[in-house]
């Protein structure tokens, strides 16, 4: 069997304060960090033991807060990217944290996916943690929200990313007509997958990959076909758990995160993506203004 599984645990801490991010607001007690780290150890130890059933399994972390700034993830990361039943090892990631761990990790399976904040961190901060992940050999794709007031700070971003690596822009989605054509055509320059994202697409009723190649697995193990549906489908610390997959129609009206609607078949997005669906880095980044089906 081969299965992506994105994990969130309990962490739901940051060490940046993003007015539009939903998440991260959140101070952890040190009850919450051990038990998040209690989480954290039990998923690894859970992952480890699959190799004794034939799964190839690749993992993406997609925390509430951010994780790479506490050890606990870089360890378990660097861990488990050396198991042979491992194909990659994600994660989300605001950049913040130094790299150097990541010498300890099998490189050819880890990736990152990392957003800028301006509101947060200079640009110039935030440049050279990625020269610091070319330095390291770490793969990566970079990302920020697509907010009107930083559209010239996405584009000096993408100037001076070097063209090798894929600038994505998520699309502002809680205000109804937040872009003028004029945003639309300057995103879309910068990241030809941008009207992708700028769309909810229609999904109910319709065949996703969530479910039987894809799960999502919170701390307690709960296993769900996705963060957006919330209808638990089992639980990974069952031992019969690999009975829970099987191919389902989406429940929700619409998909409109990047996370979700990359599994919808009918996208053909994960042509696009390929080995990177998961740290979003597409194999050939398409053309300006690419045509995809916008059922």
């Amino acid at each position: 069997m081969n299965l992506s599984i994105l994990y969130r645990g309990p962490l739901s801490s940051c060490n940046y304060g993003c007015t539009y991010c939903p998440f991260a607001k959140h101070t952890e007690t040190d009850a919450e960090h051990a038990a998040d780290a209690a989480a954290l150890e039990r998923f690894a130890a859970w992952v480890e033991a699959q190799s004794a059933r034939d799964h190839r399994l690749s993992l993406f972390f997609t925390p509430w807060g951010e994780a790479l700034i506490r050890r606990r993830y870089q360890r378990v990361i660097a861990r488990l990217t050396h198991l042979p039943h491992i194909d990659k090892v994600a994660i989300q990631t605001n950049l913040s944290c130094r790299l150097d761990w990541t010498n300890d990790c099998d490189k050819t399976k880890l990736a990152l996916w990392a957003t800028y904040h301006p509101t947060q961190v200079p640009r110039a901060r935030f440049l050279e943690r990625c020269r610091e992940a070319d330095r390291y050999g770490v793969a990566y794709s970079v990302g920020l929200v697509g907010m009107q007031e930083h559209l010239a700070e996405i584009d000096a971003l993408r100037a001076a990313l070097p063209s090798t690596v894929y600038l994505w822009v998520n699309a502002y989605k809680r205000v109804e007509d937040y872009y003028s054509d004029a945003d639309v055509a300057l995103l879309t320059e910068i990241d030809p997958l941008f009207p992708v994202n700028n769309t909810r697409h229609p999904s109910r009723g319709r065949a996703c990959r969530t479910g039987e190649s894809v799960v999502s697995v919170d701390g307690d193990g709960v296993l769900r076909r996705c963060h957006f549906v919330r209808t638990p489908i089992g639980s990974i610390y069952d031992a019969d758990w690999e009975r829970a997959l099987r191919p389902r129609l989406c429940e929700n009206e619409t998909c409109g995160c990047h996370i979700g609607y990359i599994h919808m078949p009918e996208l053909g997005l994960a042509d696009i993506f390929g080995p990177g669906l998961l740290e979003r880095i597409p194999l050939v980044l398409p053309p300006p203004r690419v045509s995809l089906p916008m059922l």
